[in-house]
């Protein structure tokens, strides 16, 4: 049986959340697969339909929607934020002297996960070709950190005291005794600049009288792709928003059930005429549980989707750049992709 317009519509839109699955969760509108409908892709069409709204930032995390865009262009946007957006990285750490209990290869690891605040564009990516570079950076592409300490008795602790932070100095090793070591002109060329770690208080180690830490780190330029210490972001995801429809008034002891059955502010209660009514107020804020659909008398009342082509992404910096610069040089990595690919396409036609 055909489908009519209503329908279609719905199920090129929509992705509609039912009892037990999930219905049009696939694109369907490509060219020629709906009598009546011009799917063919048009630029001016996009430009219309497509924008980007803002609608939380700061510092750290950024939420935006992205609408009219396919599912397929919004996930390699995500997978750029996590695994292409490059970043600087401790990636080699010459341990000079480690007396701590922490083994050389745990402590260097724990290292290479700390975040370093550096402006990974100002860098150029090291080449591993050479032998020489190894061991030796330039300027241009290497950030030289140092770690030196060492813990001592202090002489000032009471002698009845039994807590550590009394009795010794420098036992707890934190990411803020990390300091730059410039290299060549560094130190002009980042003299606005703070270079070292993101976070102050990330603990490395806990030394006792007598140990000492003599480390030398190089950081270099690198993408998510080859380890995930070099991902900026601590969370990239997107969502599509979701849509809840009442195809009948719910009134009373039954509209508060209703409520309940959704995350908070999503559905709320208005008094028309002494009876509490259910309406809904703010369907992005729902999480699509489902939840209502496991009570008889609710589940035929409301109607749960999804709109196909509204990403709400939501990125989380882990603050080596800002969010939304993340997600400027994200789209500029997928501009280079694409032209990319046409330059393959021209080579591929002329041979």
């Amino acid at each position: 049986m055909a489908a009519t317009m209503s329908n279609v519509d719905e199920i090129r839109t929509r992705v509609l959340l039912g009892e037990f699955g999930v219905k049009n969760v696939h694109t369907t509108d490509f060219p020629g697969n709906y009598p009546g409908y011009d799917d063919t892709w048009d630029m001016q069409k996009f430009q219309k339909n497509f924008r980007i709204d803002i609608v939380h930032l700061d510092e750290s995390s950024m939420e935006f929607d992205m609408v009219g865009i396919d599912a397929a262009i919004a996930n390699a946007f995500r997978r750029i934020l996590l695994a292409e957006v490059p970043t600087m990285a401790i990636e080699k750490v010459f341990i000079y002297n480690n007396t701590s209990i922490v083994q050389d290869e745990v402590l260097a690891h724990r290292l290479g996960l700390i975040p370093i605040r550096a402006d990974p564009r100002l860098f150029e990516y090291r080449n591993t070709a050479e032998e020489s570079a190894e061991e030796e950076g330039s300027e241009i592409d290497t950030i030289q950190l140092q770690l030196k300490i060492k813990c001592s008795r202090n002489p000032r602790a009471t002698k009845d005291s039994s807590d550590p932070r009394e009795l010794y100095l420098n036992h707890m090793v934190y990411s803020k005794d990390i300091k730059w070591v410039p290299i060549g002109n560094q130190a002009d060329v980042f003299a606005d600049s703070v270079i070292g770690p993101v976070h102050d208080d990330i603990l490395i180690a806990q030394l006792r009288p007598g140990q000492e830490l003599d480390i030398v780190m190089h950081c270099v330029k690198g993408i998510g792709k080859d380890h995930a210490k070099f991902s900026p972001v601590a969370t990239a995801s997107y969502r599509l928003l979701p849509e809840i429809t009442l195809l009948e008034p719910v009134e009373g002891e039954k509209a508060e059930r209703l409520k309940r059955c959704f995350s908070r502010g999503v559905i709320d209660l208005e008094d028309v005429k002494g009876k509490k009514v259910a309406k809904v107020v703010n369907s992005r804020l729902d999480t699509c549980s489902r939840e209502v659909l496991r009570h008889d008398d609710l589940k035929n009342v409301v109607k749960l989707g999804r709109v196909r082509d509204h990403f709400i992404f939501t990125v989380e910096s882990t603050g080596i750049l800002p969010p939304d610069v993340l997600v400027t040089e994200a789209i500029k990595v997928l501009m280079a992709k694409c032209q990319r690919f046409l330059c393959e396409l021209d080579s591929a036609e002329t041979t």
